[in-house]
């Protein structure tokens, strides 16, 4: 969920800058070859500037703790769980971080397979037992394994560039039409009109709220991937007893004391409600019937 929306929210501020900065040099469709140009390459170097910032950002916002060898029996079975799964798998052991909140939450993040990260709450922590801890870690270890931060790139990459591109299509439309009914359109031009600035960033940020459901959705399959992976590393009981505790965490917590992230990405509300369109995670209920049916392993 986290890595989802500090990708996402990251990502978002760095293409309002772009969409700033070809305004300032009035790329627009009259540049129309320039514009599918710099719609391309701003469009994935945003996506990739978030990819290679995600991990300091992570580290910023959630201000938790590196664990570079174990201190203490619980970092110890830390350690030994991600090093087996990690073995297992293939790839390098995964950074271990530690971060304070009273809710339940993981997340993985990292450019590279190699050079990841995997920060579990204090919560998970304290309320998930040693088996249950054991299927989030390879639950996360899964998204690193599966590459899904890096296809997220590629596709968030595409997004930008639709957004950028169809945002100054319908902004040259629509201020044109503003200016055809100016008696001085000899002299003005949309090259230099403050409408079309104005118009290209709302439309912009419109936009990117439609890619980020494309997004969304995109997440809330992986999940069921991940889940499915993490079933076969230590076993579908397991990993079925992890959703349920989280589940049973999140009925009995208090939704008016939980934070913002919780209340409108992790508790499930009705399955028809639009907002779920902007839920990172499918709900707990379909991804333990998911196990139970198989239906991704």
């Amino acid at each position: 969920m986290m890595r989802i929306i500090l990708f996402i929210f990251a990502n978002f501020m760095i293409m309002l800058v772009f969409g700033l900065f070809l305004s300032l040099f009035n790329i627009t469709f009259n540049n129309f070859y320039f514009l599918i140009l710099f719609s391309g390459i701003f469009g994935f170097l945003g996506s990739l500037i978030s990819l290679f910032l995600s991990k300091r950002i992570a580290l910023y916002f959630i201000n938790g703790y590196i664990m570079k060898y174990p201190k203490n029996n619980l970092e110890d079975m830390l350690f030994k769980i991600t090093y087996n799964q990690s073995n297992i798998l293939g790839i390098n052991m995964p950074q271990i971080v530690i971060y304070e909140s009273c809710d339940i939450n993981a997340f993985a993040t990292g450019a590279f397979r190699n050079s990841s990260l995997i920060a579990l709450s204090t919560a998970l922590l304290e309320k998930l037992t040693e088996d249950e801890i054991e299927a989030v870690i390879g639950h996360e270890i899964s998204h690193i394994y599966n590459g899904d931060m890096v296809t997220m790139v590629l596709l968030q990459g595409i997004l930008n560039t639709f957004v950028i591109f169809f945002s100054r299509i319908f902004s040259y439309i629509i201020s044109l039409l503003f200016v055809n009914n100016r008696e001085d359109n000899d002299q003005f031009t949309i090259d230099n009109s403050l409408l079309y600035s104005i118009i290209s960033f709302i439309l912009e940020i419109l936009f990117g709220v439609l890619a980020s459901i494309i997004v969304m959705w995109f997440s809330r399959r992986r999940e069921f991937y991940a889940d499915a992976n993490s079933a076969k590393l230590v076993g579908v009981d397991k990993m079925i007893s992890a959703l349920r505790s989280i589940k049973i965490f999140y009925n009995f917590s208090n939704v008016e004391s939980s934070s913002i992230f919780q209340c409108l990405f992790i508790k499930s509300g009705k399955e028809d409600h639009w907002l779920n369109l902007f839920m990172t995670h499918p709900s707990l209920d379909k991804r333990i019937n998911a196990l139970l049916n198989s239906s991704y392993i």
